[in-house]
Protein backbone atom coordinates (compact mmCIF):
# COMPACT_ATOMS: atom_id res chain seq x y z
CA UNK A 1 0.00 0.00 0.00
CA UNK A 2 1.28 3.42 -0.92
CA UNK A 3 0.43 6.73 0.74
CA UNK A 4 -1.82 7.56 -2.22
CA UNK A 5 -3.68 4.24 -1.81
CA UNK A 6 -4.24 5.00 1.87
CA UNK A 7 -5.55 8.49 1.10
CA UNK A 8 -7.89 7.08 -1.53
CA UNK A 9 -9.31 4.54 0.93
CA UNK A 10 -9.82 7.23 3.58
CA UNK A 11 -11.57 9.49 1.07
CA UNK A 12 -13.86 6.64 0.02
CA UNK A 13 -14.76 6.02 3.67
CA UNK A 14 -15.43 9.71 4.27
CA UNK A 15 -17.60 10.05 1.16
CA UNK A 16 -19.62 6.94 1.99
CA UNK A 17 -18.48 5.03 -1.09
CA UNK A 18 -17.43 2.14 1.15
CA UNK A 19 -18.75 1.25 4.62
CA UNK A 20 -15.48 -0.06 6.05
CA UNK A 21 -11.84 -0.48 5.18
CA UNK A 22 -9.80 -3.55 6.11
CA UNK A 23 -6.11 -2.76 6.67
CA UNK A 24 -3.73 -5.69 7.05
CA UNK A 25 -0.89 -5.80 9.55
CA UNK A 26 1.63 -5.31 6.74
CA UNK A 27 -0.02 -2.06 5.59
CA UNK A 28 -0.97 -0.64 8.99
CA UNK A 29 2.02 1.67 9.47
CA UNK A 30 1.60 3.35 6.07
CA UNK A 31 -2.15 3.77 6.62
CA UNK A 32 -1.74 5.06 10.18
CA UNK A 33 0.95 7.55 9.15
CA UNK A 34 -1.36 9.07 6.55
CA UNK A 35 -4.38 8.94 8.84
CA UNK A 36 -2.92 11.01 11.69
CA UNK A 37 -1.97 13.78 9.26
CA UNK A 38 -5.59 14.36 8.20
CA UNK A 39 -7.67 17.14 9.69
CA UNK A 40 -10.60 14.75 10.19
CA UNK A 41 -8.63 11.86 11.71
CA UNK A 42 -10.82 11.83 14.83
CA UNK A 43 -13.75 10.72 12.66
CA UNK A 44 -12.03 7.44 11.82
CA UNK A 45 -12.61 4.53 14.17
CA UNK A 46 -10.33 1.52 14.00
CA UNK A 47 -11.25 -1.85 15.45
CA UNK A 48 -8.33 -4.21 15.96
CA UNK A 49 -8.77 -7.75 14.72
CA UNK A 50 -7.09 -10.97 15.67
CA UNK A 51 -3.86 -11.34 13.72
CA UNK A 52 -2.97 -7.64 13.64
CA UNK A 53 -5.34 -6.26 11.02
CA UNK A 54 -7.66 -3.31 11.65
CA UNK A 55 -11.11 -2.47 10.29
CA UNK A 56 -11.76 1.27 9.95
CA UNK A 57 -15.11 3.06 9.84
CA UNK A 58 -15.85 6.75 9.33
CA UNK A 59 -18.18 8.32 11.91
CA UNK A 60 -20.14 11.54 11.54
CA UNK A 61 -19.28 12.59 15.09
CA UNK A 62 -15.63 13.02 16.02
CA UNK A 63 -14.32 11.07 18.97
CA UNK A 64 -13.05 13.02 21.96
Amino acid sequence: MTAADAQQLMDQLKNGEIAECHVSKEHFLVFQHELVQRNDFKHFRGIAQRGGSVIYHYTEEARS
